[in-house]
């Protein structure tokens, strides 16, 4: 797999990562400040702002985009082209962007300039009224169209709220109202398209996630008989914490074990507070936030009973059911295929390689459940209106969430269930994990 790390966070790792180590603990990558977090976000935004935006508009046909939002009740867009030390709008934000057919204008009719991103257009000693100076700057641009974030079906892409949508109609009068346009693919290209500045950092900030999941489903944190499974997630909390990392959902870790129920996903929002015990298959579904960019991982681990050094072949192979069910998914990515019909593919495929799969993959990036194309529910294996319907775009990156069930002889022909999620990219022609994906199960404690 082609690794794409920064040489500047690569530095970071290369020299932290030995400093922090514990005895019996794996090594956790190295964290860079929160300030030069910060830093780095906002050399990302400008150059999103500078290329992304434009493409999204050109290609849609739009002439200006308008996003309004209010403090601590922010459009979901705005939030995100927002500087790294802006936690929320000022008081009411407008932003604008307009294409003169040469370059794309980035104004913020606002009190203050935001950041170096946005320079103000409003200057209120001149005209106190907000609402009057957006009217005045659309019609001086006089744009063929006004793209708005409202839509009926994509969550992130409906930003606009009832109020700031009639006060802003009833400003601009209604000839310049019959040029509103709502646009999801504006809000959602905007959301789900990831530049390559990012790509370099990705796999580092996807290590840090994958050595925190790696040291819970360890002995460092493990003692079988002892610890239970409300335990490893609040120590999951506390390491997040500990780096000043945030977390986007709640940690779950589970157990399935022999002579017990095939596993139904909705339980791993139940903390049941299960003690872990010698023979248990372990899973943990794990999320969290850096630079502004979420990871999704879950991963399995076997307990050793006395006397063992690997998990029962049936739990191997079971495992290996679910990568299979990955092979089936990712390779059914294309540009222009619709997150349903890539579903249809992979299942086809999946099942008639012998697999029992369950898929629930989705975008990442922004958010954790990001915008782009839905690829199945684990609820509804028949297609996800409109949002399914939505097509893959090059440049995105998804979550590979998804599950096998197979019978594993050792445990009586048991059916299990083998839960995995792995972050990973697609350029518009290849698809590539961006950290690597588990392909052994975990083993407590650890074998030397």
């Amino acid at each position: 797999m082609k690794k794409v790390v920064s040489s500047f966070l690569a530095a970071v790792v290369a020299s932290s990562s030995l400093a922090i180590a514990q005895q019996n603990e794996l090594p956790t990558p190295g964290m860079v400040s929160l300030q030069q977090r910060a830093e780095i976000q906002d050399r990302w935004l400008k150059e999103r702002l500078d290329t992304v935006v434009p493409a999204l508009m050109r290609e849609n046909g739009v002439d200006m985009w308008v996003l309004i939002a209010r403090e601590y009740n922010e459009d979901p867009v705005l939030k995100t082209m927002l500087p790294a030390t802006w936690m929320s709008a000022r008081r009411r934000m407008v932003l604008i962007f307009s294409d003169n057919g040469q370059t794309v204008e980035r104004l913020a009719v606002a009190r203050y300039p935001v950041g170096d991103v946005f320079p103000s257009a409003w200057n209120p000693d001149e005209q106190p009224d907000q609402w009057a100076r957006v009217e005045e700057i659309i019609r001086e641009r006089n744009p063929k169209n006004i793209a708005l974030n409202i839509s009926d079906y994509f969550a992130l892409a409906d930003g606009l709220s009832v109020s700031q949508d009639r006060q802003f109609r009833k400003a601009i009068g209604p000839e310049l109202s019959e040029r509103i346009v709502s646009h999801d693919a504006l809000a959602v290209g905007w959301l789900e398209t990831r530049i390559q500045s990012e790509m370099n950092t990705y796999q580092t900030i996807m290590r840090v996630a994958h050595s925190i999941v790696e040291e819970g489903l360890s002995e460092a944190v493990i003692t079988p008989g002892v610890t239970t499974t409300s335990q490893v997630v609040w120590w999951y909390r506390e390491r997040l914490a500990e780096l000043d990392v945030e977390p986007w959902c709640q940690p779950s870790v589970s157990v399935q074990r022999n002579d017990m129920d095939t596993f139904a996903i909705d339980s791993m929002v139940l903390e049941n507070g299960q003690t872990i015990m010698p023979g248990d298959l372990l899973h943990v579904d794990f999320c969290m936030s850096y630079m502004g960019l979420k990871t999704d991982t879950q991963q399995m681990a076997y307990v050793l009973k006395p006397g063992e050094t690997a998990a029962p072949k049936g739990l191997r192979n079971g495992l290996s059911d679910a990568n299979g069910v990955q092979d089936a998914l990712t390779s059914e990515f294309k540009t222009g295929v619709s997150g349903n019909n890539i579903l249809f593919a992979a299942r086809k495929k999946a099942i008639r390689r012998g697999l029992n799969p369950t898929i629930y993959t989705h975008p990442i990036g922004y958010h954790g459940h990001g915008a782009g194309p839905t690829i199945g529910s684990w609820e509804q294996q028949n297609g996800s209106p409109v949002n399914g319907d939505y097509l893959m775009r090059p440049n995105t990156a998804y979550s590979i969430e998804l599950n096998a069930i197979s019978k594993v002889p050792e445990w009586n022909n048991q059916e299990v269930r083998f839960m995995l999620e792995v972050d990973g990219f697609y350029d518009g022609a290849n698809f590539s994990y961006i950290d690597g994906r588990q392909t052994e199960l975990h083993l407590i404690p650890r074998r030397p």
